[in-house]
């Protein structure tokens, strides 16, 4: 994916291609939480990473597609980022579905937030697919670039959320 998006120039794909790495973090957090399932600062501290790097994801995708923007940098043409773009959506959307239920039939917060994580990687996949299709099949350049900050108020909604929203009190 990440080549792609220096290929075509897309800081569209390059910013989900980070999405992906925080999503492929998250589960690794998920997992590394669910291994001490009784440890409340376990907790804390996965909710704590999983909030960082969706705030660290939401304000280079603002930097990046704020300067592709004003410089009129035109990304080029990615089929190949379509289409992975186009089966990403439905696997994601899919599995924060599963996610979501087995994180609330466990009473799990992270598994929970991961949960979110995935589904906000399934938007920003349709999402950047419809700026990458108006960019390829319309012309319109523009479309890559402000596609990308869908993910800036979801990334950054979603980190404050799970840095502050979902930490349970100290018991």
């Amino acid at each position: 994916m990440l080549a792609a998006a220096v290929s075509a120039g897309s800081v569209a794909l390059a910013g989900f291609g980070l999405d992906s790495l925080i999503e492929i973090l998250a589960s690794l957090v998920v997992v590394w939480q669910l291994r001490g399932l009784a440890a409340l600062e376990r907790e804390r501290r996965a909710l704590r990473a999983i909030g960082v790097a969706f705030l660290l994801l939401a304000a280079y995708i603002l930097v990046q597609s704020t300067y592709v923007l004003t410089t009129g940098a035109h990304p080029r043409q990615s089929l190949a980022g379509i289409i992975w773009l186009a089966l990403t959506a439905g696997a994601m959307f899919t599995l924060a579905a599963a996610k979501g239920r087995t994180g609330s039939r466990l009473g799990n917060l992270v598994l929970q937030t991961e949960a979110r994580v995935t589904m906000i990687d399934g938007m920003l996949a349709a999402t950047l697919l419809v700026g990458l299709v108006l960019n390829a099949w319309a012309g319109v350049w523009w479309a890559d670039p402000a596609s990308a900050f869908a993910l800036v108020y979801y990334g950054a909604r979603e980190g404050r959320r799970s840095l502050y929203e979902g930490l349970p009190t100290p018991r």
